[in-house]
């Protein structure tokens, strides 16, 4: 498997003619512009597995995760040097297995390689930029928010409520069972973050609880 295929029923296949010879996901040729971005999110989250015996929902967001590096923008001193990758980081009990590294093997986003690395502390997790928190953290959420609210990382769950409870990203599925995000933009903004308006307007925006 290496991209995501659309059919006229919006649901999730494999594009039978887009592996690449290592066999590794290659999404950016789904997503070189802005709408093609936007397709992902009229695709249907389906439980069926796929071939790598993944289900078709962490398969999408793992394609998720990797674009939404090339939608936000890091403030100055986030990166060590021009060359240091974007580092997406899995906090917990890791949902995507393999996918998300086959997704981003050989990217790159505005000269900086994609990386992947699996983190069992938020003290660890520091070192991300795209930090995903998985359904195992759900009880450590708020001490997580509170401890990387300062930080500038873009912090990014499927739990309930992420984005409410301070967390910056949530993906959630609507009621036509569609993968949606919802963007904390205080949460996002506090330490120097930035989104394009192009990925606000086709997200729902959320505020903090008080």
């Amino acid at each position: 498997m290496t991209s995501l295929g659309i059919n006229n029923k919006n649901v999730v296949q494999l594009a039978p003619n887009s592996l690449s010879n290592s066999g590794s996901p290659r999404p950016h040729r789904l997503f070189r512009t802005i709408c093609c971005f936007l397709l992902v999110f009229e695709l249907f989250s389906q439980k069926a597995a796929n071939a790598q015996g993944l289900s078709r929902e962490y398969a999408v967001k793992a394609v998720l995760l990797f674009n939404l590096a090339q939608f936000v923008d890091w403030p100055p001193g986030s990166f060590n040097a021009p060359n240091d990758p974007i580092v997406i980081g899995i906090l917990g009990r890791d949902p995507f297995r393999e996918i998300l590294d086959n997704v981003v093997r050989g990217e790159t986003v505005n000269g900086r390689k994609i990386i992947v690395k699996r983190f069992t502390s938020v003290r660890a997790a520091q070192k991300a930029h795209i930090l995903f928190v998985c359904q195992s953290e759900e009880d450590n959420v708020d001490r997580i928010v509170s401890q990387l609210k300062e930080l500038p990382i873009l912090t990014v769950s499927d739990i309930n409520n992420f984005a409410r409870r301070g967390g910056m990203v949530r993906f959630f599925t609507n009621e036509e069972n569609k993968i949606k995000l919802r963007i904390n933009l205080d949460s996002v903004k506090q330490p120097g973050l930035g989104i394009s308006s192009k990925l606000l307007r086709v997200s729902e925006v959320e505020r903090s609880k008080t």
